[in-house]
């Protein structure tokens, strides 16, 4: 669903335009039954070419490691079966989505269906393929993180792959391709102002930063979400949402409630990954002292109520 939002232009005109031919997709492509799996065979007797194997969904490896739990339709052998098939054919494996690169939400505790990633089960490699499988082009799963993934981030990484221009320096450790993940939800939030003062929102719909108290951890998520914006014009956060990390392995389970920050002495847990404590404390103090009385009205209001003051030069 994520993906057919793809704009300006849409999908197919953007991968034809790559020069990318989709061969198979469950929901778009007319071809089913005897005609995909005839596809697939072709694929793994060598008689078509398979550039890019793309996978939705995390793999199922029970019960009791059979995989069974998730059956190809018509063939009586498991997806998981037929993804490691593909993946040893393909010249590159994509992973679309955090349930596909990590286990994500379907993996989530007590997790009875032994569900994993591609090439990640939660933080640790290893998954479905393996710790040490490569594609034949030489690369391990290429992991398009995010719940749901970014579309652009899915064709931006296609062109790449297709374009011979992504190597392993252009992925991260978590396997996410760096022109995404290098960047933090932090970046571009029109929050900002607020989070610089610690002018806090305390409950849903008001404008102030919702690290402290709501459970926002824009600072320490992966993705350029508040720079390349959702459907030209949204993100979670200015839609009045908590950023959860859905790019990171293992976010489905935080261990707390999504929408509260838990704290320590009174310190919210969720800190930008490079700012000590002890800064934050000092920092924080001076900026609650420093907050306009502006930022301080409006961080726990739903609309502005105050605006910015318009400044007239002094008479000389």
């Amino acid at each position: 669903m994520s993906l057919l939002c793809t704009e300006s232009p849409d999908l197919l005109t953007t991968l034809r335009g790559a020069g990318i031919e989709l061969l198979w997709h469950p929901s778009l492509s007319e071809r089913t039954g005897a005609e995909a799996r005839d596809l697939f065979d072709d694929i793994l007797c060598g008689r078509q070419a398979l550039d890019a194997l793309c996978v939705e969904g995390a793999m199922l490896r029970g019960p009791e490691g059979t995989g069974r739990f998730h059956v190809l339709a018509g063939t009586e052998r498991p997806v998981i079966d037929w993804v490691r098939d593909l993946a040893v054919v393909a010249r590159h494996v994509v992973a679309v989505g955090t349930c596909a690169a990590y286990g994500g939400v379907t993996a989530a505790s007590p997790n009875i269906l032994d569900a994993c990633g591609l090439q990640f089960d939660g933080y640790y490699p290893g998954g479905a393929l393996g710790t040490d499988f490569r594609a034949r082009g030489g690369l391990p799963v290429v992991n398009v993180a995010g719940c749901p993934t970014h579309p652009d981030w899915v064709t931006e990484t296609l062109m790449l792959l297709a374009q011979g221009a992504l190597d392993g320096d252009g992925l991260d450790a978590f396997g996410r391709p760096r022109f995404y993940a290098d960047q933090l939800v932090h970046h571009g939030c029109t929050r900002n102002e607020f989070y610089e003062y610690k002018a806090s929102a305390l409950h849903p719909s008001e404008q102030g930063c919702m690290m402290e108290h709501m459970g926002c951890i824009g600072t320490q998520a992966h993705g350029d979400c508040n720079t390349r914006l959702w459907n030209g014009g949204g993100s979670c956060t200015r839609g009045g949402y908590a950023c959860i990390n859905c790019t990171a392995p293992e976010f489905e389970e935080p261990g707390h409630p999504f929408a509260r920050t838990p704290k320590i002495a009174g310190i919210p847990v969720g800190l930008p990954t490079d700012m000590p404590k002890a800064w934050f404390v000092a920092l924080s103090s001076l900026a609650k002292a420093a907050t306009p009385d502006r930022l301080a009205r409006n961080a726990v209001s739903d609309h502005q109520v105050v605006s910015p003051p318009c400044r007239t030069p002094k008479r000389r």
